[in-house]
């Protein structure tokens, strides 16, 4: 499986690697292009430091989704829980994540919650705080509104406790103004969302007894309330309505058809899969999703998206096959109607969490299942066109270098060596797309390898 960078690569393996072109920095104009396993490397000075180029707004829209709920990631924080990447280097677990491929953070709301470490939080304050330090690193936000005071799923939904007297018209207004003031919050402090949920998980409903699926018209006045409230603070929010089991077509039907003869008002239809929850492997069920999928965009004109998704942290392998297999069932929904896959709690270690579906070991480090959010995707890549790499000089800032992709795309791997074959740096791209990296070099021949994919390019770079 070659995902991620490992961790030292062989010395036999560099002998087959053709010599590049090396130039003087002083001459940072001549820029040459790699291609295949021919790399033109540029001298790049001893110092290195980061510089992001960002897509436009237009490019980051149409991007497919690569997602991580992080719920828990304030609180793990708060503990002292230590993130670290696959070098063993600590870091902020958001950008471990980014680095990983991930481009959009899922947060959940809820009430009043308790300062339970897992059971609580995720007010309406943490989630701002959150959602602004997502969107200063560049991701997409989707709010969850579980509109409860801790979890709500399909086989809970409980009101509330300050809502739990009140009438139904009184539950109305008290849904419309916590999802307005909670999205009008995050707005006004710069964090637009590109999704909210109205409700978690909810093929029964939600606020039950009173918004439960056994009485539809009320049902449908709620929904359509946090739909309202949504559009009241921008109308180009996407609301998203949420079912779990993805893969179960008739469950889907059934609501949805229920959700149109009520006049219910959304724009996603959001689904859940968990083949662990299912009690089978993925391999059983994944064609059931791809189906789902593609039937219910075509049935109710809807875009499609998975919004949670999950594996046991222990079966690494199965995991990333997983979740290959779900982002290709995802971006192969007729018409681009399947917009991406989020991962729940990819970092709620189980040491910290007691979830056993994360994506993170007990060393602080992500599993390599992770590495899935850095895969090819089907049907991305024009078939037979030959990649063109740039690696050179940042012409305007000495010491920086670039790295530039072209005729790539889809998610990149980008792994530097150093002779001894021992990884030096490990850097995520979306093609096409340019970035630098931060790292110290002292004068001598580095390796440059590039994945994209099953294709692997490979060079040498030297420093002067």
């Amino acid at each position: 499986m070659k995902t991620g960078c490992t961790s030292a690569i062989s010395l036999l393996s560099l002998s087959s690697i053709k010599p590049a072109q090396i130039f003087d920095g002083n001459n940072p104009g001549l820029i040459k292009s790699m291609k295949k396993h021919d790399i033109t490397v540029l001298h790049a000075g001893t110092v290195l430091l980061l510089i992001l180029f960002f897509l436009t707004a237009d490019e980051v829209k149409a991007q497919f989704v690569k997602g991580a709920d992080i719920g828990w990631l304030q609180q793990m924080e708060a503990t002292g829980y230590k993130f670290y990447d696959s070098t063993g280097t600590q870091k902020d677990c958001m950008q471990i994540l980014k680095d990983h491929g991930i481009n959009t953070v899922r947060l959940r709301v809820w009430v009043n919650p308790s300062s339970d470490k897992v059971n609580g939080h995720c007010s309406k304050k943490e989630v701002a705080a959150i959602a602004l330090r997502a969107k200063n690193m560049g991701m997409r936000i989707m709010i969850d509104f579980h509109y409860s005071d801790s979890w709500a799923d399909p086989g809970k939904q409980t009101k509330p406790a300050a809502w739990a007297g009140d009438t139904f018209n009184q539950l109305l207004t008290h849904l419309y103004n916590h999802t307005y003031e909670v999205i009008d919050t995050l707005k006004s402090i710069g964090v637009t969302p590109q999704w909210v949920q109205v409700g978690n998980e909810i093929p029964g409903g939600i606020l039950w007894p009173d918004g439960s699926t056994s009485n539809w018209p009320q049902l449908a006045q709620l929904l359509n309330k946090g739909y309202d409230a949504v559009k009241a603070v921008d109308g180009n929010i996407k609301v998203i309505i949420h079912l779990d089991q993805g893969n179960d077509n008739a469950k889907f039907r059934t609501f949805f058809d229920n959700a149109v003869t009520n006049n219910v008002k959304y724009d996603i239809i959001g689904a859940s899969y968990y083949p662990y929850w299912l009690g089978s492997d993925y391999t059983t069920t994944i064609n059931n999703l791809g189906a789902n999928l593609n039937d219910i965009s075509a049935r109710y004109s809807k875009d499609v998206m998975v919004v949670e998704v999950g594996g046991d942290y222990t079966k690494v392998q199965n995991t990333y096959n997983m979740l290959v297999a779900v982002m290709n069932k995802v971006k192969a929904v007729p018409g681009n109607k399947g917009l991406g896959v989020i991962y729940w709690e990819p970092e709620g270690e189980k040491t910290w969490s007691g979830y056993q579906l994360s994506c993170w070991g007990s060393d602080g480090k992500p599993t390599a299942a992770l590495n899935a959010f850095m895969v090819h995707l089907l049907g991305v890549n024009e078939p037979g066109k030959d990649p063109e790499i740039f690696i050179y000089p940042n012409p305007f800032f000495g010491g920086m270098l670039n790295v530039d992709l072209k005729g790539l795309s889809g998610s990149s791997i980008l792994c530097m060596y150093n002779m001894n074959g021992k990884l030096m740096k490990e850097l995520s791209m979306e093609g096409p797309d340019k970035a630098s990296f931060e790292v110290k070099l002292q004068p001598g021949i580095y390796i440059v390898d590039v994945r994209n994919g099953g294709r692997e390019f490979r060079g040498k770079l030297t420093v002067n």
